[in-house]
C-alpha cells in the first residue's frame, strides 16, 4: 500500500539529523499491514504553508490512500499539524484522535496534550500521530481495523491487517460500561431482588 509519511524537520539542524527515526517509524507503520507498504515521506520544516503543501500533494498529486504526520500535535504554539489539517481535510473523522488519547494515557502520560485529528481528502485518510516510534506503533495497533475500514470506504481498497491488535480490557478502561445490577433470586417472589 502507499502510504504518505510527513516529518517536522528543523531547519536549522544537520542534515544528517533531519530523519534520524525514519526508518524505526516507516517499519513500525509497515508491522501493522500484511503487505508490503510503499512510503512517500516528506520532510518540512514546522511551517504552514510547506505543511499544507505536503498533505495536499501526498492526497492529490501522489494519490497516497494514507496519509500519516509525525509530530507537531502538542498546545505549544509551534505545534500546528491539527490545525493544518482540519484546514485540508474535506471531512473531520474524531474518532481517531479520541480513541489515541483515551488509550494511550496509561502508556504515555503525555498523550494528554495531544491535539491529534484525522480526516478524509478525496480517497485519503489523513492522520496525525505522534512523532516517536513506539507511541506510533501502539497508536497504529489502536487504530488498525478503523484505518482497513476507513480505506475500504473512501478508496476502495482493503488493507490486510496482520491481527496483532492491542486488547484493551474494557473493565479497566471503560467502567461506566460496567453496570451494576442487583442478582434475582428465583426462589424470591417478584420484585425482591437479593444482592
Amino acid at each position: 500500500m502507499k502510504i504518505g509519511r510527513i516529518t517536522l524537520i528543523d531547519p536549522a539542524a544537520p542534515k544528517a539529523k533531519h530523519d534520524p527515526l525514519g526508518a524505526e517509524v516507516e517499519s513500525n507503520i509497515a508491522s501493522v499491514f500484511s503487505e508490503p507498504s510503499k512510503f512517500v515521506s516528506i520532510l518540512v520544516p514546522n511551517e504552514a504553508k510547506q505543511l499544507r503543501a505536503a498533505i495536499i500533494r501526498l492526497c492529490d498529486e501522489e494519490k497516497c490512500p494514507l496519509v500519516l504526520t509525525l509530530g507537531g500535535t502538542g498546545p505549544g504554539p509551534n505545534d500546528i499539524v491539527p490545525d493544518i489539517t482540519l484546514e485540508v481535510v474535506d471531512r473531520k473523522l474524531p474518532g481517531f484522535g479520541e480513541i489515541m488519547r483515551y488509550y494511550s494515557y496509561e502508556r504515555f502520560k503525555v498523550s494528554v496534550l495531544s491535539r491529534a485529528e484525522a480526516g478524509v481528502r478525496g480517497k485519503s485518510l489523513v492522520i496525525n500521530l505522534p512523532g516517536k516510534p513506539k507511541p506510533v506503533k501502539f497508536c497504529l495497533r489502536l487504530l488498525q481495523e478503523g484505518i482497513a475500514e476507513a480505506l475500504e470506504q473512501i478508496a476502495g481498497i482493503t488493507p490486510g491487517l496482520k491481527g496483532d491488535e492491542i486488547e484493551v480490557p474494557i473493565d479497566k478502561y471503560l467502567p461506566f460500561l460496567k453496570k451494576l445490577r442487583p442478582k434475582i433470586d428465583p426462589n424470591a417472589g417478584p420484585g425482591h431482588p437479593t444482592l
